[in-house]
């Protein structure tokens, strides 16, 4: 089999031949692996739900028994159904076990093996991307089309729309792990279910990031212009494990909801009522988010929000600059702030 590219994978998987006998699905991303591992199984038998056509077992067995799995490929199927082996992660060499099976006659089984990040050089992976029978396909995280599919994908399926603004913003919370990205699309819909239209608001409420307080103070230091602490806030979210793509995203979702408030505060309402009004800010943070709404302007606003959009995507294009891409948007938007007076 030729080796298949990551951005060829879903394309492979659709147009997967009958004759293919194993599929490895591997990569770093083990939403994805598990998630293409689960379709690959499902569809090669009539009933998912049967275990007697789709058999699960534990790589850590299969690679102390490398016979079981030819052993377990040859069985025939009850009534005649076709059936498919799932072969779970393990940090194991499958190889032999794989091998063995490659080498027998043709027979109505398909095997998925799922695996975590193979390195060029491993067996199995080098096995499977050589023999006629085998497809290696690859998981890496989600790039900035490939989110932006899996989202329209999944809000079509179910049936609502989102505006511009609310989809570049969850365009920012996603990201990284297939699987959490899911997670994260799910919980949205059930907070946006009986309405169709999802707007900024319906993200921001919706979407959670596990270090919310560390985030809060790299955001409302950028925000009103406190570069020193800004600085001192990113690095301690970076250094307790924080995704500078999500330091970045709760950035943007800030931004993205100060526009609609500042732009209310120029029509000529007052700050304090714009704060109370202002949908699950926590009070402890109304007093900074009233010295921001006084400094920036729209058209900085909007400025600041084409900087970090335009650094989440650095951040997925080059995922080992990464961190210096938020280092740089955090402290343009803090100079920035800080020019405003907001120092």
């Amino acid at each position: 089999m030729a080796v298949v590219n990551a951005r060829d994978a879903e394309n492979a998987l659709r147009r997967l031949d009958a004759s293919v006998l194993v599929v490895l699905v591997y990569g770093p991303d083990d939403g994805l692996v598990a998630e293409r591992a689960r379709k690959v199984a499902a569809a090669s038998v009539a009933d998912p739900a049967d275990p007697f056509q789709l058999v699960r077992l534990d790589g850590d067995a299969v690679a102390s028994d490398p016979g079981r799995l030819a052993d377990e490929a040859g069985t025939i199927g009850l009534f005649g159904a076709k059936r498919a082996i799932w072969i779970r992660p393990t940090s194991r060499n499958l190889a032999p076990a794989v091998q063995a099976v490659l080498e027998m006659a043709p027979v109505e089984v398909r095997i998925v093996v799922e695996a975590g990040d193979l390195a060029k050089t491993s067996p199995v992976r080098t096995l499977c991307e050589k023999a006629p029978r085998a497809l290696a396909i690859p998981c890496y995280a989600d790039t900035e089309g490939d989110l932006t599919a899996l989202v329209d994908a999944t809000l079509k399926a179910a049936g609502h729309s989102i505006d511009r603004d609310a989809r570049a913003l969850l365009l920012a919370g996603l990201g990284g792990n297939r699987l959490a990205s899911r997670g994260e699309l799910e919980k949205l819909l059930l907070f946006v279910h009986g309405q169709t239209e999802i707007g900024v608001a319906d993200v921001a409420a919706a979407l959670s990031d596990v270090s919310a307080h560390a985030l809060d103070d790299v955001v409302d230091a950028a925000f009103a212009g406190r570069l020193s602490d800004a600085d001192t806030a990113l690095r301690r979210a970076l250094r307790e494990g924080t995704h500078p793509s999500v330091v970045l995203g709760a950035l943007l979702r800030h931004g993205l909801q100060l526009l609609p408030a500042r732009a209310d505060v120029e029509g000529g309402r007052s700050t304090d009522s714009v704060v109370e009004a202002w949908r699950g800010l926590f009070f402890r943070r109304k007093a900074i988010v009233k010295v921001q709404l006084g400094a920036w302007r729209l058209s900085l606003l909007r400025e600041a929000v084409d900087i970090l959009q335009r650094a989440i995507l650095a951040t997925r294009q080059a995922p080992d600059l990464a961190d210096a891409a938020a280092a740089q948007a955090v402290m343009a938007i803090a100079v920035r702030a800080r020019g405003r007076g907001n120092a």
